[in-house]
């Protein structure tokens, strides 16, 4: 039984990244509040757990192999779920890879990995998807930045500077594209719970307290969770934001205050 109901009822969706993490909440809200969901990712095991969650729940959805740094996959991926609900009117870009170093500790071909990930694949899902949008008078692209996208930070350096180029790139498709009712904007978020995060902190008692010392930075007291992004995400799709572009917000517990 499909969903008629909800913030997203009318929505089609698809979300890159959609298997784990903040792709995979993402996509269940969606689901929620009524959108039909394309999930994309390149683990095929994991797109369909998230899958077969949707549905288990009602909803009506497609998962979607795709590595967002080819052109081809982002094409087909656009085109797929086009052609499995009949039309595309919102793309979120989540799929994303973090690295901890210095530019001198960063091989090229490291740095040539994040930033196809991180820049190059929203730049090729937006271009995609600005077809399938047109086809239907308009659409709304939400990308899953971060807030050091907007401060900087330490052994951080090629993913600040990826996600700074997708603030921008964000804030440029918004001014480009607005005059075809297609609004971009992007969520900033400091550090989220995620299987990529639970990495950067050892067992160890040192690791637990250099965890303990990034909570301790962020003025609300806690990291952010999947949900609390993808709860902003749904705001940002839904027509509840349909005076809303261009912006970079940072959801990330006060942080960015200081």
């Amino acid at each position: 039984m499909t969903r008629v109901s909800g913030r997203l009822a009318g929505k089609v969706a698809l979300v890159t990244g959609g298997g784990t993490g903040i792709g995979r909440a993402l996509a269940l809200a969606f689901a929620r509040e009524g959108a039909k969901v394309a999930v994309a990712g390149r683990r095929a095991e994991k797109l369909e757990e998230t899958l077969r969650e949707m549905e288990a729940h009602g909803s009506e959805g497609l998962a979607v192999r795709c590595d967002v740094a080819n052109a081809r996959d982002a094409e087909r991926a656009v085109q797929e779920t086009a052609n499995r609900f009949g039309m595309m009117n919102v793309l979120v870009n989540s799929a994303g890879v973090l690295h901890v170093s210095t530019i001198e500790a960063m091989s090229e071909d490291e740095w040539d990995r994040l930033m196809a990930i991180n820049l190059k694949g929203p730049f090729l899902m937006c271009r995609a998807a600005l077809r399938a949008f047109r086809k239907v008078g308009g659409g709304t692209i939400v990308n899953i930045g971060s807030v050091l996208g907007l401060i900087g930070m330490k052994d951080r350096a090629a993913y600040c500077a990826s996600k700074g180029g997708l603030t921008l790139l964000t804030k440029a498709i918004a001014l480009d594209h607005a005059h075809e009712r297609v609004r971009a904007n992007c969520i900033c978020p400091s550090i989220v719970e995620t299987e990529l995060v639970a990495g950067l902190f050892a067992s160890s008692e040192g690791g637990q307290a250099l965890k303990k010392a990034r909570i301790d930075s962020i003025p609300l007291g806690r990291m952010g969770r999947p949900q609390d992004v993808a709860e902003m995400a749904v705001f940002l799709a839904s027509e509840e934001s349909s005076w809303l572009t261009g912006t970079a917000i940072p959801l990330d517990g006060g942080l960015s205050s200081y």
